[in-house]
């Protein structure tokens, strides 16, 4: 005798309920009633239920705008769905369970608990597959000049533990559409955050505009950003022009260097903000915006404010989620990962096999405070691949004001951590140690038993010693 409907959902949930309760994600069956013959623990402590309570009770009685018993009806799934339960948007699936035919209940799960959280996801999401293709991305440069965003995450090289925490936090906020303030010394690629924001937002195949606020003179700025109608000032162009925020509707704003912007385009730049509207010059009619700001300075805004020459009120606009960039002597550890990758870059540009950099020369980078930041210090790579024999790049290649610092003698500990004072001082040891081991690898070109010899130790201790610091 065949069984009953609800004989064999018993076994069914009787099989995977630990496994059910175990989930993050929501999970309900029904019968074929429409009646609640599961929920798992997670789903029934956001309802504020007990699950046993609720058992045997119809499904829309307990859980808000529910569609399981539209499910048991007509047998057909719904996928990803919206639905709104106890004040928030949820992406819910729901299913039948089907047997011989016969439609003996259904199952609806909750995968993503609000829209936020889908977000989230959908950034992590692209981040990795960025990452499992980072090199076929790469090549899609025609794609990436359509949107005007031209530079991801994965161009940011380094594997510092503020890098990383930095990366994490970008990750974070790419999500949404809030506005975002960049901040940091001339130098540390705030452009770059920027382009990488854009590429992982929902907004990624939209417009990136960006515009330098220091580049342009007062009297073009507003016309440059709200655009302007035909005959508005002597010199405007037949038709008029589209400003840099129309063109970045749908899309991203990117304001560089807004610390550098005249007060009186501060005021009109706050009021298109607050109205979510640009009229262009000279025109009647107010247009519509939605894009997603992100600004960028190297300046002391709250500095600025005090001395007035940066408006509070926009300050506070501007600056919703801020991210400081640190500056290269604040991650020196990632140092000699940067040299290598702009001496690489300039090899595959000549198609000359890339120099690399003598212990003496990468210690002497390694005290040396980079004021100038990944900026300079690629300037310094590209002088050297230039001016290099031998695929040697020793310490009389470099600038003077690296090769007058106290590095120009065998490295030691001291010429390290000459200017790393932070940490214990096992710490500084270690830091330096970590140091000499990669710049010895970098002279050998990785070969790691000519790095062992150079140093004078032993290649099993040189191998402890890869693994202590985690060189790869």
């Amino acid at each position: 005798m065949p069984l009953k409907k609800t004989e064999k959902l018993t076994q069914a949930a009787n099989t995977y309920k630990s496994i059910l309760n175990a989930m993050e994600e929501w999970v309900v069956i029904v019968d074929h009633q429409s009646k609640i013959f599961f929920i798992n623990r997670p789903y029934a402590r956001f309802l504020g239920v007990k699950a046993e309570d609720v058992k045997g009770k119809k499904v829309t009685d307990v859980i808000e705008n529910t569609r399981m018993h539209i499910t048991v009806q007509t047998g057909k799934a719904e996928r990803l769905s919206l639905q709104k339960i106890l004040g928030s948007n949820m992406i819910a699936s729901r299913f039948p369970i089907i047997e011989q035919g016969e439609v003996i209940g259904a199952i609806g799960t909750v995968i993503f608990h609000d829209t936020h959280e889908w977000k989230q996801i959908n950034t992590h999401i692209k981040a990795l597959l960025t990452e499992q293709d980072f090199n076929h991305q790469k090549q899609l440069t025609s794609d990436k000049a359509l949107s005007g965003a031209s530079f991801h995450l994965n161009d940011v090289i380094g594997d510092s533990q503020i890098m990383k925490a930095l990366s994490a936090k970008v990750k974070q906020v790419s999500s949404g559409d809030v506005t975002v303030l960049i901040r940091g010394e001339s130098g540390t690629g705030k452009e770059l955050y920027a382009h990488a924001i854009h590429q992982l937002s929902d907004r990624a195949e939209s417009p990136f505009i960006k515009v330098n606020c220091a580049a342009i003179p007062e009297n073009l700025l507003e016309s440059e950003l709200f655009g302007y109608e035909e005959g508005a000032f002597t010199g405007a162009k037949r038709g008029g022009k589209a400003g840099k925020f129309q063109l970045a509707n749908g899309g991203t704003l990117f304001l560089d260097e807004i610390g550098d912007m005249p007060l009186p385009m501060q005021a009109k730049l706050l009021r298109v903000l607050q109205d979510r509207e640009v009229e262009s010059v000279g025109g009647t009619h107010a247009t519509p915006l939605n894009i997603r700001l992100i600004t960028a300075t190297h300046r002391p805004l709250e500095n600025l404010i005090a001395s007035g020459a940066f408006r509070a009120d926009l300050y506070y606009r501007i600056n919703v989620v801020s991210i400081a960039l640190p500056p290269l002597r604040e991650r020196r550890e990632d140092i000699a990962k940067l040299a290598d990758f702009f001496l690489q870059k300039l090899s595959r540009r000549t198609g000359r096999r890339a120099p690399k950099l003598t212990v003496q020369a990468l210690t002497a980078m390694l005290a040396y405070d980079w004021p100038g930041n990944i900026r300079e210090l690629e300037n310094v790579m590209e002088a050297a691949f230039y001016t290099s024999h031998d695929r040697k790049i020793p310490l009389s290649l470099l600038p003077a004001q690296l090769s007058q610092t106290p590095t120009n003698v065998a490295p030691t500990a001291t010429d390290i951590t000459a200017s790393q004072t932070s940490g214990s001082l096992k710490e500084q040891l270690n830091a330096a140690e970590r140091n000499i081991i990669k710049a010895a690898l970098i002279e050998c070109g990785d070969n790691r038993t000519k790095a062992a010899q150079k140093l004078g130790i032993s290649k099993s201790t040189f191998y402890e010693k890869i693994d202590k610091y985690g060189i790869s």
